[in-house]
């Protein structure tokens, strides 16, 4: 009987080895390697026949995978890309039955471990965290960070994921975490294909490894394309471990090893690999393994055939330098094993990878099945009081293997073709859908956060202590005494950033901290967004509490791929399976010049959902925020105002501890006239305008949104609006942006449309971002001017006998 959930593992020390056990070992890993390449093979047909949407595999990279997953222990971690499932299945991290599970879309988290369904197949990922929520030991089991589609997008992360080793080892404090690290001994190993090596993102973790020194290990697989594009037109000199010798270490030159190898030849590659990662593992040196001559028999997908791009020749060499061919001639050659006894190996494997698809093909069916069976139950009783709802059981019926979508389509069809029919069966039609449609939320649309008991949105608020004669400081300072205290209580905290260490950032938030801290804890970084970023995610994913800072709100855009892709993604795509609760620290809003504008909020609005976006108006309330932030599991973003740092206010008794909610809107005044909702620096300025427009009698309401996502999670918006029944939201960000998204909140989850009793109103800024200087700041974002005039002349429209108009 074939066992299809036995784990395909290899793990075992070749230099301890006799001959014999030497030979099983060999036969293991090509049993392995042929197993992968049927479940390629039989995954693509599934593809072609329309059982799976779409199709990506690792055919001929088997070999090299095999030799990689030798060197692979408890503790590391992968950062890799959509072709490594040899990897995975040698590893025991994957298994072929969890591969068509993936393929098949099962949204069932115990069938398809990695994302629930939620990911295309050969996306892999480990899970890190308990039920509740805490931490495993990371330590006892070999971790894969989950994958991304964005070709290259894996080496950001990779860095962060290298670099906490290096944190792990040398910053004594950090020992205490067994559950996290051995000392620092993990390798984090990196796979990327030989064209993806040609994104930017790729050179920046590059060189943020030779500079930082850390054990990152990165296999080149190169097959010599791009899908169809050859290498003589991805990469210079058409080889990237020629073009990257700048970056070979020297006497006295820290920087990279670098290897070369044939993907095909099994010895070489095992002998590679096991001196690799040695140095990598023992002396924390990055290392980059190129593995040439890679095959790719099936093509790159199954959206399309490699012969419409591959001369008859390239084809033909494929299939002589096949890794599987070549290493089948090695063990015959070489008496590991006899023609027939290969011939048996391979049979037993075809019918393993058979059983596997069929089986995980089954589970997914066997469910929809008994679903629709149900809703057949349902819908024929109702069939027989609503004649038109025959023909919606008849097509259901049809349907051999349905989806759930054909399933939830049918009722909802029945449902409204009997909506003049009431009736008990009807009824129980109705609650059977809305009990499924509670289900298949959970199964598709469940975790874009954490949602556990460590959530930040479950943080107790801690009121600001102030003492009975608080001493004024500049606003940098409270943010100072903030970073301080939790550097001081929890080692997990550490922050980088371009200048943030030796001179305490640009603004001085964490002036004095580094010589405090160390240079483990407060880390100047080069200029390379991209990997600020992953530096932070691959530390978060390894239980580090990283603040990872971007020096300017502007130049977040250098890095949001990294942050909309992965980060923000990372709860949602492994169904809570793994959490990276980084800060990224910037600054912005009321900046001068068209790249230092600082408010492209509707572009963070709509990209990085999975991530909290705090916004707020001064350094207390930032200081509130961070505190809150860093007792949580989930990522955020925080906004801190440029023109805030020297601005005065009161120290706290207890910046370390008190604690802002998230979702929470702040009512500074109290009106009864008109709304007023803003952020950031623009709040100075609404408050400057509601004074102003007291003395004409208006007495309006002033909030401060204070978090975008969350946005008003108690609906004071709505309840504002209720009492005044006119809204105007104030933003700095262009038409459409930040202020379409409050808006659009309030009029429509706070039922504030019902309230109105004049059209609701935004100002913003024009359309294009500020020229530089005080004047185009003046004529291209919401002045004071601008705010007072606005809002009366909405007064003046809903009263026009008792408001005179201006203009």
């Amino acid at each position: 009987m074939i066992n299809t959930k036995d784990k395909l593992t290899q793990q075992t020390d070749v230099s301890e080895l006799s001959f014999d056990d030497f030979k099983q070992a060999v036969i293991s890993d090509y049993d392995i390697a042929f197993r992968s390449r049927q479940a390629s093979i039989l995954g693509r047909r599934e593809v072609l026949t329309g059982k799976a949407k779409f199709g990506i595999f690792g055919d001929g990279k088997e070999v090299a995978q095999l030799a990689m997953a030798k060197a692979f222990k408890k503790g590391d971690w992968r950062a890799g890309y959509y072709r490594d499932q040899t990897f995975m299945f040698a590893t025991g991290m994957s298994t072929i039955k969890e591969l068509f599970a993936q393929l098949y879309a099962n949204p069932d988290i115990e069938k398809e471990p990695a994302s629930a369904g939620r990911q295309m197949n050969a996306h892999f990922a480990t899970r890190s965290l308990n039920e509740d929520g805490t931490w495993k030991n990371l330590t006892e089991m070999m971790n894969c960070s989950s994958d991304i589609s964005p070709t290259a997008g894996q080496m950001a992360r990779l860095v962060g994921l290298a670099y906490a080793s290096k944190l792990f080892r040398q910053n004594k404090a950090l020992t205490q975490y067994k559950h996290l690290s051995i000392s620092g001994n993990e390798v984090a190993f990196g796979t990327i294909g030989n064209a993806s090596t040609s994104e930017g993102v790729f050179f920046e973790a590059i060189n943020a490894a030779g500079v930082l020194q850390i054990p990152m290990a990165i296999s080149v697989w190169d097959d010599g394309y791009g899908i169809s594009v050859p290498a003589k037109f991805q990469t210079t000199k058409e080889d990237i471990s020629e073009i990257l010798k700048g970056f070979q270490r020297e006497e006295g030159k820290p920087g990279f090893e670098i290897f070369k190898v044939c993907g095909w030849d099994y010895v070489a590659l095992c002998e590679t690999y096991e001196k690799a990662i040695k140095v990598c593992r023992e002396e924390h040196v990055p290392v980059l393994i190129h593995v040439t001559d890679i095959t790719q028999p099936l093509g790159h997908s199954t959206s399309g055939s490699h012969e419409r791009y591959k001369s008859k020749e390239r084809l033909d060499w494929e299939k002589e330098f096949d890794c599987l061919v070549k290493m089948r001639e090695w063990m015959i050659s070489s008496a590991i094993v006899s023609e027939e006894e290969l011939q048996e190996i391979e049979n037993n494997g075809k019918a393993f990878v058979k059983t596997s698809l069929k089986e995980a093909w089954t589970d997914l069916m066997s469910q929809i099945k008994v679903e629709k069976q149900d809703a057949l139950t349902l819908i024929d009783a109702l069939a027989n009081e609503v004649e038109t709802v025959k023909k919606v059981s008849q097509m259901l019926k049809s349907e051999i293997d349905p989806l759930r979508r054909e399933v939830i389509s049918a009722v909802r069809k029945s449902i409204r073709l009997s909506k003049s029919n009431p009736s008990a069966t009807r009824d129980e039609l109705i609650d059977w859908y809305e009990k499924e449609l509670k289900v298949n939320q959970e199964r598709f649309n469940s975790k874009l956060f954490s949602d556990t008991a460590l959530s930040p949105l479950k943080v107790k608020p801690v009121p600001v202590v102030y003492a009975t004669d608080p001493k004024l400081v500049d606003g940098r300072e409270v943010l100072n005494a903030c970073f301080d205290a939790n550097l001081e209580k929890n080692p997990l905290v550490l922050a980088f950033g371009e200048d943030l260490g030796n001179i305490g950032d640009v603004n001085q938030g964490f002036s004095g901290l580094q010589a405090k801290y160390g240079d483990l804890r407060v880390i100047d970084t080069g200029i390379r967004e991209m990997t600020i970023i992953g530096q932070g995610l691959g530390l978060a994913l390894r239980g580090l509490r990283p603040i990872a800072e971007i020096q300017y709100l502007d130049y977040i855009t250098f890095a949001l791929n990294i942050i909309s892709d992965d980060l923000a993604t990372v709860s949602y795509r492994t169904k809570g399976g793994q959490i990276a609760p980084m800060i990224i620290r910037t600054r912005g809003h009321r900046l001068e010049g068209i790249w230092h504008a600082g408010s492209p909020i509707g572009m963070i609005l709509n990209s990085t959902k999975g991530i909290h976006l705090c916004v707020p108006r001064n350094m207390t309330q930032a200081a509130g925020m961070y505190n809150t932030l860093l007792q949580g599991d989930e990522p955020a973003l925080v906004i801190e105002c440029l023109n805030g740092y020297r601005l005065k206010e009161k120290m706290p008794e207890n910046p370390g501890e008190f604690s802002i909610p998230l979702g929470k809107v702040e009512i500074l005044k109290e009106g009864k006239d008109i709304t007023l909702i803003s952020y950031g620096s623009t709040l100075k300025l609404v408050s400057e305008a509601a004074e102003e427009l007291m003395t004409m009698g208006i007495d309006a309401e002033v909030i401060d949104a204070q978090t975008l996502m969350p946005f008003d999670t108690a609906m004071e918006c709505g309840q504002s609006l209720q009492k005044t029944n006119k809204l105007l939201i104030i933003d700095e960000d262009v038409p459409g942006g930040a202020s379409a998204f409050i808006l659009q909140d309030i009029l429509e989850r706070q039922n504030g449309y019902f309230y109105l009793d004049a059209q609701p109103k935004t100002l913003t800024s024009v359309a294009h971002r500020p020229p530089y200087g005080s004047d185009g700041d003046y004529f291209s974002k919401p002045s004071v001017d601008d705010m007072v005039e606005k809002v009366y002349a909405m007064m003046q429209e809903a009263h026009p006998s008792k408001y005179n108009k201006i203009f």
